[in-house]
């Protein structure tokens, strides 16, 4: 059994997902280090060769030229258009907010001793831009948006070539500087590492399927990633306030994303616990996406009961979940007690769907427990804090004897020297 669904102490499961067991991923690595070794080597040639045999492309060029980008924004449904620079709005005016948080720093610490950080922008980012089953046009704005907002200096999208079109036109709104229609690993090795025609990159970011996750992870080193995303998750609390109808709905919202969503319920109520549970099978029986959703349910849907309110904080702080959701009788009071998420979505009126569409969070979020030390994409992920330091006379003074005396304890003689040269200079100069 997963660590994330061990035994815990005050937990009975109602339901509990699977034991579906680790996946083999030796052959999802051997594939991608092949890959990024050949995209390394051959670029260009490579990526085509990759893209005709995993994508059934046969291109000839790459990047989604400017008349084609209009085409494509010209194709656009005028109501989706409208729907999209909506979310772009929201998702811009969230980010300036949050990068206006983020100030630079100058303090004198002691006497002559000035210490201080800038916010500078990443130079050139990477973001892939999923296809997956459904075309998602949040995926470029929640990637693409908050780059530009933190001064990005240039960014490319990469998406795959049986892409929808529509998702060129969300790509070109949310204000990509270069577009190229590359999926899969060899889409992450020419950012990576570059190509005759795809720049190399400083950083990556955006979700994808196994292989583009494996190609991030081999790559992480010489070029920086967000993370490491698997499948998407929702859990919600609930006291006994909780209302199943919308409860299972919004579970099932997120389970019709992939047949390996993690869904689940953690409540103090057994009422509602049995409710929910018989109210997902009854969805299930009306639902469009029922095939991919029910899977979902049938093997990583939880339904977990608390003896006390303290236990349902400390399971849902356990499992971590991507997107966690709060119904309870007092929602903003419960969540200053929660400290484990990706996103957190106080009261039954803020559904995920909002998150993931349109509001204005980023929906690019740590999953498998990875909430437990992180959070999600946002402004700050495309800039650097960087330090710098500067002293007066008044500082060598202070700041030279103990670092000489370490130095010297640690027998590092090239940096006691320099230590010394500082203080001795300083000396003659006042003598």
């Amino acid at each position: 059994m997963s660590t994330i669904h061990a035994p815990f102490d005050g937990v009975t499961h109602i339901r509990k997902p699977k034991d579906v067991g680790a996946a083999d991923t030796t052959s999802i690595q051997d594939t991608v280090s092949a890959v990024l070794k050949d995209v390394q080597a051959r670029g260009d040639a490579a990526v085509a060769e990759y893209a005709a045999k995993f994508d059934q492309s046969d291109l000839a060029v790459f990047e989604v030229s400017v008349s084609a980008r209009e085409a494509a924004l010209a194709a656009l449904d005028p109501q989706t258009r409208k729907d999209t620079e909506f979310a772009i709005a929201n998702v811009t005016k969230f980010a300036r907010a949050q990068l206006d948080t983020m100030l630079p720093l100058e303090i004198e610490i002691r006497e002559g001793v000035h210490l201080g950080h800038r916010i500078v922008p990443v130079e050139r980012v990477g973001c892939y831009v999923p296809g997956g089953r459904y075309p998602l046009l949040s995926a470029p704005i929640m990637t693409i948006v908050p780059a530009k907002v933190a001064g990005v200096d240039e960014v490319i999208a990469c998406l795959p070539p049986n892409a929808h079109p529509a998702m060129i036109a969300g790509c070109h709104l949310s204000g990509a500087d270069r577009i190229f229609r590359i999926g899969g690993a060899q889409a992450i090795a020419a950012m990576a590492y570059g190509t005759q025609t795809v720049p190399a990159v400083n950083k990556i970011v955006g979700p994808g399927n196994a292989f583009v996750n494996e190609a991030k992870r081999q790559v992480f080193g010489p070029v920086g990633i967000d993370q490491l995303a698997g499948p998407s998750e929702i859990y919600i609390l609930a006291d006994h306030t909780g209302d199943a109808e919308m409860i299972a709905t919004d579970l099932l919202a997120q389970a019709e994303h992939d047949v390996r969503t993690r869904v689940g319920l953690i409540t103090t109520d057994a009422t509602l616990a049995h409710a929910v549970q018989a109210e997902v099978t009854r969805q299930l029986t009306e639902l469009a996406t029922a095939e991919t959703a029910a899977q979902a349910w049938d093997d990583y849907g939880e339904i977990a009961l608390c003896d006390t309110e303290a236990t349902m904080i400390a399971y849902s702080d356990h499992i971590a979940a991507e997107h966690l959701q709060v119904h309870t009788a007092d929602p903003k009071t419960f969540a200053t007690k929660l400290r484990n998420y990706g996103s957190l979505f106080i009261g039954e009126l803020a559904s995920v769907v909002y998150s993931d569409k349109c509001c204005g969070t980023n929906h690019t979020l740590p999953t498998m427990a990875a909430g437990r030390y992180t959070g999600g994409l946002w402004v700050g992920t495309y800039v650097k804090t960087v330090t710098h330091q500067w002293l007066e006379p008044s500082g060598i003074a202070q700041v030279a004897p103990p670092a000489v005396r370490q130095s010297t304890s640690e027998g590092l003689d090239g940096h006691r020297r320099a230590a010394q040269l500082r203080l001795d200079r300083l000396q003659m100069n006042e003598g």
